[in-house]
């Protein structure tokens, strides 16, 4: 931001009231000038920013239900900023932006001749165990165990959560293509299909202490961990957990 002044001759004063406003004049032109020849160091910029991301991912480091590891790093300022001399500079989330992967903070000031507020690129890397491709796996097919091995991930390169448990992966259907070295994530992977409707299934009923299995006919599209519709062999409609491809479970 810059200034520009234009002298304009006016009629001379003589007087100690017009010497007066001349001089409070220039005091005032001096003061305007100055605060703008001053700026605020970009260093100084980032070292405060530093500082309040640091503690930040401290705190999400302790609320975090995963033993995550945070790394936590800002970017220069653009360079062709030209930022007044501040006295007081207040780091601050913009609304909607979370600690996490590549993202941005505000600066502004709050106490100084001109107020401004900036942005700087930051970056929160996360790690923490994950399951990671062992080999390439083609998109619809099933993933199974020896696919993927434990591994240490940056959680928050991308914006999907990290699969932690090898029952939410193993069995399932590969959504995309999948290669080697990347982590599963929940975006990946989708249950897959047991049995089509019109499928003679076993339905087991369990409670505390007993367990029934029967004999029914599914009515929807089974998929595993997913309710499905069954009509038993006494012509009763229930509905139940599909365990495998013929597999109903009734909890009672």
């Amino acid at each position: 931001m810059s200034l520009r002044f234009q002298l304009f001759s006016a009629p001379s004063c003589a007087g100690r009231g017009c010497r007066t406003l001349v001089a409070m004049a220039m005091a005032l032109l001096w003061s305007v000038s100055g605060a703008f020849a001053q700026t605020t160091p970009a260093a100084e910029l980032v070292d405060l920013t530093q500082r309040w991301v640091d503690k930040a991912v401290l705190q999400l480091a302790g609320t975090s239900p995963q033993p995550l590891r945070l790394e936590a790093s800002v970017g220069e300022p653009d360079s062709r900023l030209q930022l007044a001399r501040c006295h007081r500079m207040e780091p601050y989330l913009p609304p909607g932006t979370r600690l996490w992967g590549k993202t941005r903070l505000g600066v502004r000031c709050v106490d100084g001749p001109v107020k401004w507020s900036v942005f700087l690129p930051i970056s929160i890397k996360a790690w923490g165990p994950a399951w990671v491709v062992k080999g390439q796996v083609a998109s619809g097919t099933v993933i199974e165990a020896e696919d993927a091995m434990e591994s240490e991930v940056d959680w928050a390169e991308e914006s999907s959560p990290v699969i932690t448990s090898a029952a939410r992966w193993v069995g399932q259907i590969a959504t995309r293509t999948l290669n080697t070295g990347q982590p599963l994530r929940e975006v990946m992977v989708k249950p897959s299909q047991a049995f089509q409707p019109g499928t003679q299934v076993r339905v087991i009923a369990q409670g505390a202490g007993f367990q029934i299995a029967s004999d029914g006919q599914a009515l929807t599209v089974g998929v595993v961990g997913q309710m499905a519709r069954v009509r038993m062999d006494n012509g009763r409609i229930t509905t139940g957990r599909v365990i495998d491809n013929r597999t109903v479970r009734l909890d009672i």
